[in-house]
């Protein structure tokens, strides 16, 4: 459910109040991220991914109904976005080298061990989503990353709850015949497919779309 205060920040940037869009902006701007971030790969392209989801949304909040959660409907322009943008480009291989965000991904401080093996995991984690096609990588997303629940996906990708659960299935199959086709013949224990996705499930990105100033001065050329 939708919070009043939520409710009131939607009302005031349908009128114009671009203050009121820019609590919107903060309030989402992490999971949006997280979101265009797991879809493209990318940590540059996502974020510009992200400010151009607030853009869209901005423009068209008067499309908005209330009777959907915000976060859906949000979630939707960010995916048709990202989709759009994936077919314009070859996916490429993410590396942690030049991914700021990977680097940030470990908290509180884990042994050097223990937080290599993380880094790996979630890279290698990365590297199997850019390999499946956006229909089977987004409820993988939503649903391990962002715990939506399976009539949520479905809301955002306007296919039914027995398509989002069939989808995950897919994609998870995916994932372990991917996964298992990189894996070195001795594999430590704890480090399959399924704990690649949990550790990378846990490990949340710190990322901000940028100053909501800048966004608010982007909005006005709207």
């Amino acid at each position: 459910m939708m919070s009043n205060e939520e409710s009131v920040w939607i009302d005031k940037a349908r009128e114009g109040d671009q203050n009121a869009f820019g609590l919107l902006v903060q309030a989402y701007q992490k999971p949006v991220f997280n979101l265009t971030y797991r879809m493209l790969g990318n940590a540059q392209e996502a974020e510009d991914a992200a400010q151009e989801t607030f853009l869209r949304a901005y423009s068209s909040l008067r499309q908005y109904q209330a009777d959907h959660k915000f976060s859906t409907w949000l979630f939707a322009i960010a995916n048709h976005h990202c989709i759009d943008r994936l077919r314009k480009r070859r996916v490429a291989f993410v590396s942690i080298e030049d991914n700021p965000v990977l680097e940030n991904m470990s908290g509180d401080s884990p042994q050097p061990e223990k937080q290599a093996l993380l880094h790996e995991q979630s890279a290698e984690m990365q590297r199997l989503l850019q390999e499946l096609e956006p229909e089977y990588r987004l409820p993988l997303v939503l649903r391990y990353w962002e715990d939506y629940s399976y009539e949520d996906i479905a809301a955002t990708m306007k296919i039914t709850v027995a398509a989002v659960k069939s989808r995950l299935f897919r994609a998870r199959q995916q994932i372990a015949k991917l996964y298992g086709e990189g894996e070195p013949a001795t594999t430590p224990p704890g480090t399959g497919a399924q704990t690649v996705l949990q550790s990378s499930r846990s490990k949340q990105s710190n990322h901000s779309v940028g100053d909501p100033l800048r966004m608010l001065a982007a909005l006005a050329q709207v």
